[in-house]
């Protein structure tokens, strides 16, 4: 087997590796949309629901964690490195924030709410459009782009979703609960933010690539 065929193989491996930890960490971030989507719909308490995001949080770390090594090792990457890590902390910052709003619902001493759904929902298609985007990452990059447009507009639903749930709120009488339910609207907001971001770093990753 000639050197350039064992370096090329060598590569593959490298890259699947790199794109399997991403996967990975996307998953954790999907079943964090799931705990929050559980907590707004009642069928969890937001004690449990606090709780059962400490291990969803652990798991998506340590998906980040092997992935920051394997960067650190591996000898070629489907693209930057930096890049890479990029979209890994983007992806990384949706799962904290999610963890926020199921924090700050059992902090707040507020119920999960039906009217954020739409909005988790929206969250959790752009997750797996970003998931699709990373799966051909290494050899469709037309797909790639494709998935993570998809992935923003997914993002622009959520920012439109929290927009028109703060003027609803807004239309009831303000108490208390109204300025509690304004920061988890708000952190809801910040979800869609960073989704949107690490979109944006995957197609910008290719655009510097030329592709």
């Amino acid at each position: 087997m000639s050197v350039r065929r064992v370096l090329a193989d060598l590569a593959g491996r490298s890259h699947r590796r790199t794109l399997d930890l991403l996967t990975a960490q996307l998953d954790a971030t999907v079943k964090g949309v799931d705990l929050a989507a559980d907590l707004a719909a009642g069928r969890i308490a937001p004690a449990a629901a606090r709780g059962g995001m400490g291990g969803v949080e652990h798991e998506g770390d340590g998906q980040r964690a092997a992935l920051v090594a394997e960067l650190a090792t591996t000898l070629t990457t489907p693209i930057d490195r930096e890049d890479l890590y990029r979209f890994s902390r983007s992806v990384d910052d949706v799962l904290d924030n999610l963890r926020d709003l199921v924090r700050e619902t059992d902090l707040f001493g507020m119920p999960g709410d039906p009217a954020d759904l739409p909005a988790l929902e929206a969250v959790r298609e752009g997750l797996a459009a970003l998931r699709e985007a990373v799966a051909h990452l290494a050899d469709e990059p037309r797909l790639v782009q494709e998935q993570a447009m998809a992935a923003r507009k997914a993002a622009g639903r959520v920012r439109r979703e929290y927009q028109e749930a703060l003027a609803a709120l807004f239309r009831e009488p303000l108490d208390a609960g109204t300025l509690r339910r304004r920061e988890l609207l708000r952190r809801l907001d910040v979800i869609g933010l960073r989704l949107n971001a690490a979109a944006a770093d995957l197609s910008d990753a290719l655009l510097k690539r030329g592709h």
